[in-house]
């Protein structure tokens, strides 16, 4: 099936491209992305995590469904085929991360990778900027959480080893949809679920902490495979799991409709539209995947219900300590920790 090149307007742009005939093919476009900074500060309640590390804008993975595709208008670009043809790449972003973390400020709180891209999407295999993130990561004993659907992550069990010693790591990958065909068509840029539990199960059995994120989840599309999903994961070594409802924010919402159509047709588009709707939370701002009404309250029952039967936990937490320190410095500072939105304390040992 041939990928959609639908792309709607950034409404930052002051003007916009309107072809008389289709719109051409598009074509992978790399720019630098010359960042200042590399930590993103997240103060909003609907995150699960306070710092993140994206190494680049955009993703070729092309989940027709990812909440980031907002972002990229904040650059200018569309969030439909812009945003997984047209990749920035911050080529300082270890030097950065390490100028960031040599701040007397800084005291060593967990960093989550891939907040709005996937850090190990196909790029990365060239640029390798987050495994210079992750060395840096190593160097300083910062805790890092991954998450992310490309098997390319077992590429850094070196790191991951390195971390693994101060309980300062974990990974999860990212496995909504278990059938292939489904997948390749809502997911056309990303691995097959086949190569992620791979991943899964190369992680485990090198002793890393890893999990599985069902997320998002898609009333009427995936949420009768949560069982299948976690049976899978479980048989590969996970040891934890997580999920979420589905996020269609602002623009995000029309290019899932226009893919989804593409792909499954109208009627059922429409049948899992509704099913969305009846999900979402009333409140404008809300805990992302949180979702609401009936139908949710049983989704939810039957995730817990089969994450418990398999003996899974829920989202791992930081070390109650820090075990972040200064190379050279002779001084490693403790940072106990607190949930979203607290602050935490920096004590030296």
């Amino acid at each position: 099936m041939a990928r959609s090149t639908w792309n709607p307007p950034s409404p930052f742009q002051t003007t916009t491209v309107e072809w008389e005939g289709p719109s051409p093919a598009a074509r992978l476009q790399v720019a630098h992305d010359h960042a200042r900074s590399i930590l993103s500060e997240n103060r909003s309640p609907d995150l699960p995590f306070r710092w993140s590390v994206n190494p680049y804008r955009g993703c070729t993975h092309a989940c027709a469904y990812c909440y980031a595709r907002r972002h990229h208008e904040f650059l200018g670009y569309g969030a439909g085929t812009d945003f997984e043809t047209r990749i920035l790449v911050k080529r300082n972003a270890p030097a950065l991360l390490e100028a960031a973390f040599r701040r007397p400020g800084w005291a060593g709180e967990r960093i989550a990778f891939s907040s709005v891209t996937d850090c190990y999407q196909p790029l990365e295999r060239r640029y390798r900027l987050t495994r210079g993130c992750l060395e840096v990561c190593a160097r300083f004993r910062n805790p890092v959480a991954i998450l992310t659907r490309s098997p390319l992550v077992v590429r850094d069990l070196d790191l991951f080893r390195s971390l693994q010693q101060h309980q300062a790591v974990s990974v999860s990958l990212s496995l909504p949809i278990l059938d292939r065909a489904t997948c390749q068509a809502i997911e056309p840029g990303a691995p097959l679920p086949s190569q992620r539990l791979a991943a899964i199960r190369t992680l485990s059995e090198a002793g890393i902490s890893v999990g599985v994120s069902i997320s998002p989840v898609i009333p009427g599309l995936n949420d009768r495979q949560l069982p299948a999903i976690l049976q899978a994961a479980r048989d590969a070594g996970a040891q934890h799991a997580w999920m979420g409802l589905v996020r269609l924010v602002g623009s995000v919402e029309p290019v899932f409709t226009q893919r989804l159509e593409h792909a499954l047709g109208t009627a059922r588009t429409q049948s899992i539209l509704r099913r969305i709707q009846a999900a979402r939370p009333p409140e404008r701002f809300s805990t992302m995947g949180e979702g609401h009404g009936p139908a949710w309250a049983a989704t939810e029952r039957l995730f817990q219900l089969w994450r418990t039967r398999l003996g899974f936990t829920g989202r791992p937490v930081p070390p109650a300590r820090s075990p972040f320190r200064v190379p050279g410095s002779g001084q490693q500072l403790h940072l106990r920790w607190a949930p979203p939105g607290a602050t935490p304390r920096r004590e030296p040992s």
